[in-house]
Formats: structure tokens, sequence, C-alpha cells
């Protein structure tokens, strides 16, 4: 089998509930995801999906994810879709760097195996842990009392698990944890994720000021260094974000014992083969897991869901359901949270039915 030809195109996903704030003062109201669809020889097609969180996040964008793709995408012509660690390889040789631009392609080539294996995605990565698996639910960053008053609201959709955007003032961060702590119930978890936005001497305010939460503190400062200071100046459990990025990091992270969960996101490895890799490392070393990416709709969604689904229970600290956040579909077949929880397909691939109505008519073409 043989790629005949790329297609890209571009989508806008707006916010059900408007726009998405988090530290530093950032905001988005509209994603800019860009769709990879690839066709084969043998008439078999698969798609991915690529969602930075915008430029000012991480070093992706979505127009550099389209420019990497019209670089990238003639090199792949008359490679085969199914021998995808050569594929990834090959990607790496013909593009350095540049993760995310390779992550949808990656992502259609798992989709094309699994069609042509008969095979769901999730089976493929190692099997299928359980019936479903829990999900987290992000609290966009505002007043103290506001952030806490979405908590009951979004335990009614069944999640158990929030993530508090922080990282802005440390007083009214440390205002936050403790409002929205106080409306926890048991079995609940929560996560204040301060996405790189705190000082080192404001972390440490922050974590001496909330030594009595039950409290898991996410990424509170840009460098690992920086994070590694603060892990060891608390006993909050330690999530590792934006700094991990790739197998050595995870290594020196564990090396280090800078991190007791880290965020596996699918395009900052670029795809679900590397993303895999990192996934099994971490459940060797004992390292517990977000699987998720920096955004998405229906088709990122869907491989977060292989990727989750496949992760063994205990490692499995959470993952995230994009596509309940959105108000556009941009695929039939994908998953649906369920009370908090979410299942991996079982029809072959990604199992997604892309609507072609919705994705309009592509940006690019490479034959």
């Amino acid at each position: 089998m043989k790629i005949s030809k790329i297609s890209v195109y571009q989508v806008d996903l707006p916010l059900h509930e408007g726009s998405y704030k988090w530290s530093g003062g950032k905001s988005v109201s509209v994603f800019d995801s860009t769709v990879v669809r690839i066709d084969t020889d043998e008439g078999v097609v698969g798609y991915g999906e690529v969602c930075p969180l915008g430029p000012f996040y991480l070093p992706a964008y979505a127009t550099g994810c389209r420019a990497g793709l019209k670089e990238l995408a003639p090199h792949l012509i008359g490679v085969d879709p199914l021998q995808l660690d050569k594929l990834n390889r090959w990607m790496d040789t013909v593009l350095k760097g540049h993760p995310y631009v390779k992550s949808g392609i990656d992502m259609a080539c798992w989709d094309i195996l699994g069609q042509v294996s008969g095979q769901p995605v999730c089976t493929l990565l190692g099997g299928r842990y359980g019936d479903d698996f829990g999900l987290y639910r992000a609290i966009s960053q505002e007043a103290p009392e506001a952030m806490a008053g979405r908590v009951a609201g979004y335990r009614d959709e069944g999640y158990r698990r929030f993530q508090l955007k922080v990282g802005g003032d440390p007083n009214v961060d440390i205002a936050r944890i403790h409002a929205v702590a106080a409306e926890l119930q048991p079995g609940d978890k929560l996560v204040a994720d301060a996405n790189t936005g705190w000082l080192m001497h404001e972390a440490l305010r922050v974590v001496r000021a909330v030594r009595d939460v039950d409290v898991y503190i996410e990424q509170p400062c840009l460098s690992y260094e920086e994070c590694l200071s603060i892990r060891r100046a608390t006993d909050h459990p330690f999530v590792l974000d934006e700094v991990i990025d790739g197998i050595d990091m995870v290594l020196r992270g564990r090396a280090d014992l800078a991190m007791d969960v880290v965020n596996i996101k699918i395009s900052k490895f670029g795809g679900l083969s590397k993303a895999r890799q990192a996934r099994d490392l971490c459940v060797a070393l004992g390292i517990g897991m977000t699987i998720e990416d920096s955004w998405g709709g229906d088709i990122t969604t869907a491989a977060i869901a292989h990727l989750a689904h496949s992760t063994p229970t205990e490692f499995l600290f959470t993952a995230t359901d994009f596509n309940s956040y959105v108000t556009v579909s941009t695929a039939a077949g994908a998953p649906q949270r369920v009370n908090g929880r979410m299942a991996a397909s079982t029809a072959p691939g990604l199992g997604i039915q892309p609507r072609l109505d919705v994705l309009g008519a592509p940006l690019l073409v490479i034959a």
C-alpha cells in the first residue's frame, strides 16, 4: 500500500462557553483546527487532526502546521502508511523538528492501519482496559467565586476531576484554590494548573498557602528547573505538562523525581506513535499520566480515547473530551462523554466518519 494523496482542511471550532482563559491573560474563543486526509492507492482513507492552543501557549500554531504540511507532504507520496515506525523516521529525516506538523499524518496512518487490519486503534496500541475511563473538566480562569460556582454544574455532567486554571496573581490564585476545594466531594480530585504562569517566589507562596488543601500542583513555572525547585519545596502531588515534550524529558523527570504525573499531548510528541512510546515508558517507570492533546474536535478526541483506553487503568490519571467543549462536530462516530467518562470506538481504525460538508474544500492537496 502507498500514500497517493494528502489533503489538508481548516475548520473553526467555537466554544460552548464563549471563551477559554488561562494564565497570563491568554484566551481563545474559536480554535483553528487542521484536519489531514490521507488517500492510498488501495482506496483506504485515513484522517488525523492537529489543533494548537495558539502561538502563545506552545511553539506550535495553526498556520504553521499547514505551512509545515505543505513542505512535508510531497515527501510522503508513495510511502507505505502501514509501516509507522519507518514512516516516522522518514518524516524526521525530511523535516527536522516541528513534531506537531507530523502528528496529523501519523494519526491518519494509524486510522488506515486499523481499517486494513480490521481492528480499532485502541487494540493496536496495546489493548482495551475496562469499559471506559474518567475525564477531567478544565475550569476556565475567572474570579474565585465564579470558578467555584461551576463545579456543581460540571459534576452534574459526571466529571469528578477538575483542572483549575490558575497562574495569575498569587493572592487571587490562593483564593481560587480554596474556593473550589470547598466545593469538592469525596472522590473528587483537584488540579491547580498554572500553565507556567508563576515565578518561583509566587509559586512558593501559593503552595505554602494551600498546604492544607488536597490539590495537585501542575506546571507552576516556565522551565523544568524552576518547576523542580517548587517540587522539592512542597509535598503536594506534582504534575508536569509543558516541559514534557519527548522521551528524554520523561527520563530526566523520573531520574530527578520531578513529578508524580505527566501530561502526554499527542501532537506535542508528534503523533500517536511517539505518544505511545512515552506512554509505555511511563508505565514501565511507574508514572501516572493524563492523556490528551493541545486541543481539537471529534478526530483528536477519538485519537485521545484510543490512547487513553489502551493505557493500564492504574496509570491513567485522567483524559479529556475536547469535542464536549466545542460547538462544531467534524466527524460522526466520535466518542461522546457519558456521565463524565468516555470509551474508545470498537470500529476499525479511529472509528470516525468525517463530515465533509463541515470540512469544506481542502486548502492544500498534494498528490
